[in-house]
């Protein structure tokens, strides 16, 4: 492959970028108080760049939380968009039956099946999907597949039975930490973009309360690949009593930093290549990401204009009944869909 141009790092910085590290640094230095209260303290600076009540309509693609039809209740996709005014949705995963054979959780097939359905449930309404390829567990076809060709074929394959607009990768655990998978993946992505120009291409990883590790993303660059959306999931960091609204803007900062350094982006294209995929409620480490968390996530997403914009998942996206949450709630205080209802406005309110 050849290596890409590397551009000449950006030195300029717009009044937004300027505007968005300084309400980042005082809302991490501050401890507690919101990002849409900083902001809001900046509104009349903001006026003479672009008045504080016309902002830029968001692609509905962007917010798409992710929804799994084979784990914790999945709720009927439409009960959801109805309440919340979400359209699309991220759905979870595609894996190897054993072989480089893309399959639902690795068993359900592609068609005629469950997950088929709400596909078209959810076009039936007027949104549409992304499939989810990879997430923590399970056999993944970038494991499974012995070739980037053969890996680039079993995406094709799912590009191709639903028509899609767009894809997730989900690289974690072992496929991560393996520098062949990583080149592979890179590899193949770079294969289904050159026969997909329009298709919008996400990666979905790990990350560490300063920002994620950069093997993948510089691999990527090295190898040409130019990622619509890397996107970070900033949750099981280990240990409650965290703000989890704080870390998360920490962390995105943190990739922000890594894709101009990797890439060149000056701080406006680096934001617009990014996504943030949280947890709501309590998380697998024992963390609480409340709805003011999310509503504190919104206000940096419409400041930096990220691109992405999802949690795990819809599927918890419900109050407890019985306290400590689960695979079929949050296991904090909200109303059914407020996660979701606060993401959405992502959308609905512009960014």
């Amino acid at each position: 492959m050849t290596p890409p141009q590397r551009h000449a790092r950006h030195t300029r910085r717009t009044r937004r970028t300027r505007r968005l590290a300084a309400v980042s640094a005082a809302l991490l230095a501050a401890g507690g108080l919101s990002f849409g209260l900083l902001a809001n303290a900046g509104a009349a600076e903001e006026h003479t760049e672009r008045p504080a009540d016309v902002k830029a309509a968001a692609d509905p693609m962007t917010v798409a939380p992710y929804l799994y039809n084979g784990w914790g209740d999945p709720p009927d996709p439409s009960t959801v968009s109805e309440a919340t005014g979400v359209e699309w949705y991220t759905l979870a995963f595609v894996l190897s039956n054993g072989t480089c054979d893309p399959q639902w959780d690795g068993s359900r097939p592609l068609s005629g099946g469950v997950d088929e359905q709400t596909v078209e449930t959810v076009r039936s309404g007027g949104g549409d999907v992304i499939p989810s390829f990879g997430g923590w567990s399970g056999n993944k076809l970038e494991t499974s597949c012995s070739s980037a060709d053969e890996l680039a074929g079993a995406y094709q394959k799912v590009i191709d039975a639903y028509d899609l607009k767009a894809i997730d990768i989900d690289i974690e655990a072992e496929a991560y930490d393996d520098p062949e998978v990583q080149q592979r993946t890179v590899d193949a992505l770079l294969a289904v973009q050159s026969d997909n120009p329009e298709l919008k291409v996400h990666v979905t990883f790990g990350t560490g309360q300063s920002g994620p590790d950069t093997s993948l993303i510089q691999r990527a660059a090295d190898s040409g690949l130019t990622v619509d959306a890397w996107t970070i999931m900033p949750f099981n960091f280990g240990g409650g009593g965290q703000n989890m609204g704080e870390l998360t803007i920490q962390a995105a900062e943190g990739l922000k930093s890594s894709l101009v350094d990797i890439y060149g982006y000056d701080e406006s294209e680096a934001y617009t290549h990014m996504g943030i995929s949280s947890m709501n409620g309590i998380t697998d480490g024992d963390e609480t990401v409340t709805v003011g968390d999310f509503e504190t996530i919104l206000g940096y997403a419409q400041e930096a204009q990220l691109s992405r914009l999802t949690f795990w998942s819809v599927n918890r996206d419900r109050p407890c009944e019985g306290g400590g949450g689960d695979d079929t709630c949050s296991g904090v205080d909200q109303e059914p869909w407020e996660f979701t209802s606060v993401l959405a406005r992502y959308v609905t309110e512009g960014r």
